[in-house]
């Protein structure tokens, strides 16, 4: 006969329970990423989802006759926004939002015509010449924005070599300047947000295999054909998140349209930022900020949940 021998089993060993090689029983695992983790969690928990269920209530309320905020629940604001109110259907914030829209458009797509040269520019550099036009890019960024406007504001007043070189052209009559009109708002949100278009874009280029761009040529494919169908398709990804970073912040600017506009140039930032100030109208101006912030979110994900289905159909 065997004896049977009473042999201790072995500890089942996931993915879920080691980390850097050691075991860890789920207390530790919860541990450590309460270590790491928490202290972003809690950030995020008190400056944005905390207000953010904060302003939605806001939304529901009534302004009373002080400008104070008061009951009774009702979704009588966000009825206002999309037109209706007691004298019957006015769609101007509808319109300012539709303003604000093409404005972003806009504003993203003369940053995209900027910055892919300015891409393939620095990264035909050296190492040195990368880092000092890089540095030319961003230099701007180091000015506090308010600044930078006043600053678009004095070149573009009437007088100025820039506004005579307008005036020759045709541009402006005599005695009038750029400022405040439609072409000031939209340079002075594309030097904005011209640096978070390069800068993404910077890092898709420098990663290209030019190898492939060089078999195109080969094929004899025309430049809009190589950079269509080889330089395109490398660089979509940092396209998309320079995209990201430039449409949805220029949804809500304010500074640049208040300043640049002269305060004729009403987009969805200057709404909420009345609505909050001399209106004192704070369920408003509430309702108007969580359609803004829902609407960013509706987009995010619905380009998520696309590029997750096209990554499930290369993974198959």
């Amino acid at each position: 006969m065997i004896a049977k021998t009473n042999k201790p089993r072995a500890k089942k060993v996931t993915a879920s329970n080691t980390v850097g090689g050691e075991v860890l029983n789920p207390i530790q695992v919860l541990a450590r990423a309460a270590l790491t983790a928490g202290p972003g969690v809690i950030w995020i928990t008190v400056f944005l989802v905390i207000p953010s269920f904060i302003l939605l209530a806001f939304s529901f309320l009534t302004r009373d006759d002080l400008g104070g905020v008061t009951r009774p629940f009702t979704p009588d604001n966000y009825v206002r926004f999309a037109g209706w109110d007691i004298l019957g259907f006015d769609p101007v914030y509808l319109e300012i939002l539709g303003r604000t829209v093409l404005v972003s458009l806009v504003t993203t797509l003369f940053c995209v015509l900027l910055a892919y040269p300015v891409a393939f520019f620095i990264a035909a550099h050296g190492p040195k010449g990368r880092n000092t036009w890089l540095t030319l890019v961003i230099v701007s960024s180091w000015t506090n924005l308010v600044i930078r406007t006043y600053a678009w504001m004095i070149v573009f007043s009437p007088g100025t070599p820039v506004t005579e070189l307008a005036r020759v052209v045709g541009l402006v009559k005599a005695g009038d300047g750029l400022y405040p009109s439609d072409f000031a708002v939209y340079w002075g949100m594309v030097n904005t947000y011209l640096p978070f278009m390069v800068l993404p874009l910077y890092t898709a280029v420098e990663r290209v295999d030019w190898s492939l761009l060089e078999a195109a040529q080969d094929l004899y494919a025309s430049k809009i054909q190589a950079f269509v169908q080889v330089l395109l398709p490398q660089t979509l990804p940092g396209l998309v998140a320079a995209i990201i970073l430039t449409a949805i912040p220029a949804l809500g600017m304010y500074v640049v349209p208040d300043l640049l506009g002269g305060a004729k140039v009403s987009l969805i930032g200057n709404s909420i930022a009345q609505q909050f100030g001399t209106s004192r109208d704070w369920p408003f101006g509430a309702a108007i900020s969580f359609l803004v912030m829902g609407l960013t979110l509706l987009v995010l994900y619905l380009y998520a949940r696309r590029a997750g289905e096209e990554g499930m159909r290369d993974l198959l």
